[in-house]
């Protein structure tokens, strides 16, 4: 069950991994996958990954470098999940309370999508479950300079749905997400991973 604050809202921004669509442990599973063909042999848990869910995936290798006192090459991890993620897709399910909500929204209020996966990877999640259609407006790391939890992908899908940021409710399952919308100052929805 969503709990929507009760108020008016002038548009909508979703989140979509773990959010729209039900593509987490797959996500966690391809991340393993990718981090181990690129050299890595640090422990990747579970809970450290939806730690980082909404961060740009890069961003994510990154951190883990520093953590580990590595240097994987960041770019090709990306390269790599992307590529065993793809391959994956058909196994994606949406996550129904968030996908019927958003498709009772269509048509009736802007909506956008927000998230800290690559392009090709939201689009081909959001086509396998016949949400793409809901969404002309999707955000991804390419389109901004800083991911979440900077606010900028947040304020950019504001600014090309034409709402105030005041006026926007995100609906988001990552700490980052959470951040990145009280930092555009906007109100959020949290979606458990029991909504599943």
């Amino acid at each position: 069950m969503l709990d929507i604050p009760d108020r008016p809202y002038a548009g909508y921004i979703f989140d979509c991994d773990g959010t729209l669509v039900d593509s987490m442990p797959i996500h966690y599973v391809c991340w393993i996958e990718a981090l181990r063909l690129n050299g890595a042999v640090y422990p990747f848990t579970e809970e450290e990954f939806y730690s980082y869910a909404g961060v740009p995936e890069a961003d994510t290798v990154r951190i883990l470098n520093k953590l580990h006192d590595v240097d994987i090459d960041a770019e090709a991890v990306v390269r790599a999940k992307s590529e065993i993620f793809l391959q994956r897709i058909p196994e994606i399910q949406r996550i129904n309370p968030v996908a019927d909500y958003a498709i009772k929204l269509h048509g009736n209020a802007p909506i956008s999508v927000a998230s800290g996966s690559e392009a090709p990877i939201v689009q081909a999640c959001l086509t396998n479950t016949g949400l793409i259609e809901l969404f002309s407006i999707i955000i991804t790391p390419e389109n901004v300079k800083r991911g979440k939890p900077s606010p900028d992908m947040f304020l950019l899908a504001a600014e090309r749905m034409g709402v105030d940021p005041k006026d926007c409710l995100v609906f988001e399952d990552g700490r980052s997400g959470l951040e990145a919308a009280a930092a555009a100052g906007m109100e959020a929805v949290f979606i458990p991973r029991t909504l599943r």
